[in-house]
């Protein structure tokens, strides 16, 4: 009996970051607690209430498009999608349908369809059996991206949908923020044994990355179960219970025709070549440096795939990164620096504030100290707690603290015989063909020298004298 293949396809919802809402002046702010404050008649759906499309909006897709490498609409207009829910003030939704603002493209491997914009709901909010309705969300800007069904994998899934978060916030669209329900994956899921699509159930409003790919795993593994005992699936749409990680029916699944698209007759149609800044030349113009192109960039510089995810993810280290550690090509600088950066500082989980006392040049300075020899390992580890905490000159900090190394030869010379004397047992493990030692002995040399010698000479000096006396 052949096995069953998944087929998963992807509609992720992304709220955008504009300064107000899609088609009125309130104010989008997604921190705002306080309900129904920004608010005004028209996003309320008031009667006689005349929608204005926010052109930021409308250039975040399109820029969304370009990185993507999809087309661009040159002819675009807005359609109502009609349908009856008490977050929806206007009994419908302004969204698009036949004129996307973008089509075709690709994400992380994965073939996208289209990128559209539309509206969000308001929020219900339920209090035991009274149902409560804040509107400071209804009329945010929603980008919405539906992918081909080329998935057949939940892993896959949710790297794109992680992919698409980094993306939204290397352009400044949104910060999507999934536990706050700014950026939302609905994943459409189907199995069969012969390669086609099967009858697809649609799970909604995923708030993780990890809910994601417990959704398709239990869906897919739900699906085959019924198959194989006999039975029938239905085109439904689903949910998921984070606690059980379980889905569960809510409905069937409408077709585009229940919800009676039809164009916005208050909203004209839109032909984006006639406006310089929308362009596609404008737009793609545009773009800043992309997430893969960075990983590229980063790779040709030697840097390993685990620390090239975090600059590429994290804004604020990516930014210290390149203006405080890559003022120098040298590699030995650079790595080195990348191994303090990521261990000594943001291991640490140092503030934004103590971050800004490792600016001009501060850092690059301790990193060149350690790479020249003048600090071991551990004196820059002292000297860049010091720093943190204090702010300074590197060199300042290691005189007063000191931590500079001493690689004279008579101060190696007096610490090797140190060693040696006072380590007799690993010595004649040396001497016996254990050379492995020899960095234990280098370790007793650092401690001796309270992290002042230099062990690269040290270790020189150390073999020099134990193979002289063989």
């Amino acid at each position: 009996m052949a096995a069953y293949t998944p087929t998963i396809g992807l509609e992720i919802h992304a709220e955008l970051k504009t300064e107000t809402k899609m088609f009125c002046g309130s104010r989008n702010d997604p921190l705002e607690e306080r309900p129904n404050t920004h608010v005004c008649p028209i996003c309320l759906g008031h009667p006689g209430t005349l929608p204005v499309v926010n052109r930021a909006a409308v250039t975040q897709v399109l820029r969304m498009g370009a990185a993507i490498g999809g087309t661009l609409a040159d002819y675009t207009e807005f359609d109502r999608k009609n349908y009856f829910y008490p977050d929806l003030p206007k009994g419908y939704q302004i969204s698009q349908l036949e004129y996307p603002l973008v089509k075709g493209g690709t994400l992380a491997g994965v073939q996208v369809t289209r990128i559209h914009l539309e509206e969000d709901t308001a929020t219900s909010r339920h209090q035991g059996a009274v149902s409560l309705v804040d509107f400071n969300r209804a009329g945010v800007p929603l980008m919405e991206l539906v992918t081909e069904p080329v998935i057949h994998d939940a892993k896959t899934a949710s790297n794109f949908a992680r992919e698409l978060q980094l993306l939204l916030r290397t352009l400044g669209a949104g910060d999507a923020n999934m536990e706050r329900g700014e950026m939302r994956v609905e994943a459409n899921i189907s199995v069969s044994q012969d390669g086609t699509l099967g009858t697809k159930t649609e799970v909604k409003n995923l708030n993780s990355f990890r809910s994601v790919e417990r959704a398709i795993e239990f869906e897919v593994a739900r699906q085959i179960q019924v198959l194989e005992s006999g039975g029938t699936l239905v085109q439904e749409t689903r949910g998921f219970n984070e606690e059980t990680g379980q889905t569960f029916s809510q409905r069937l699944k409408e077709s585009s025709d229940g919800y009676r698209y039809f164009p916005d007759p208050d909203i004209p149609k839109f032909k984006l070549s006639l406006l310089a800044e929308l362009s596609a030349d404008s737009i793609r113009a545009s773009l800043p440096e992309l997430p893969e192109a960075r990983r590229t960039r980063y790779a040709s510089l030697g840097l390993k795939a685990a620390d090239i995810e975090v600059f590429v993810s994290d804004t604020v280290y990516q930014e210290f990164f390149e203006t405080e550690v890559l003022i120098s090509y040298e590699p030995k600088l650079i790595q080195t620096g990348v191994n303090y950066l990521l261990t000594d500082v943001r291991g640490s989980g140092v503030t934004s504030a103590e971050i800004e006392k490792l600016r001009n040049g501060a850092f690059a300075s301790l990193i060149g100290m350690i790479v020249k020899g003048e600090l071991s390992s551990r004196g820059g580890k002292d000297v860049l707690e010091v720093l943190i905490k204090e702010g300074g000159q590197p060199t300042e900090i290691a005189s007063r603290i000191g931590a500079i190394q001493d690689s004279s030869s008579d101060f190696i010379t007096r610490i090797a015989e140190a060693v040696i004397s006072s380590n007799t047992n690993p010595v004649s493990e040396y001497r016996s063909g254990k050379t492995d030692v020899l960095k234990f002995l280098v370790g007793q040399g650092m401690k001796e020298s309270r992290g002042k010698v230099n062990p690269e000479l040290l270790s020189k000096e150390l073999q020099r004298q134990l193979d002289a006396a063989t």
